[in-house]
């Protein structure tokens, strides 16, 4: 699923500056607001969804290798969270639907679980 593919699904918008390129498809989808449980995936091309909205986050998703993260409940991110994505070519979608409905859409969508 492209980035273009989940933004349209979610009804959201790419917060980033992020040249998005092919390394961003995702085939997969982590919902989790536990950066600890996210540093335990191992799975490839996998998209991020979460409701924090701060540098760690961005910090987590470097460490795992994902390179797409939704945030979910119209959560605003940070300058700071902004630039350090763009710098390490993550790219940040926002959208209003909660994690819960976010997951379903994108499940419905295709996307497939990790576990």
């Amino acid at each position: 699923m492209t980035v273009d593919e989940v933004v349209q699904v979610v009804d959201g918008s790419v917060l980033t500056d992020t040249r998005i390129s092919e390394d961003h498809a995702v085939v997969h989808g982590f919902s989790s607001d536990l950066m600890s449980d996210v540093l335990t995936v191992t799975a490839d091309h996998v998209l991020l969804i979460t409701g924090l909205s701060n540098a760690q986050t961005v910090r987590t998703a470097m460490m795992s290798d994902i390179h797409v993260v939704l945030i979910g409940r119209n959560k605003r991110i940070t300058d700071e969270m902004k630039t350090l994505a763009e710098q390490n070519h993550v790219v940040l979608i926002g959208t209003a639907y909660s994690l819960f409905r976010a997951s379903a859409e994108l499940y419905n969508a295709g996307l497939k679980p990790i576990f």
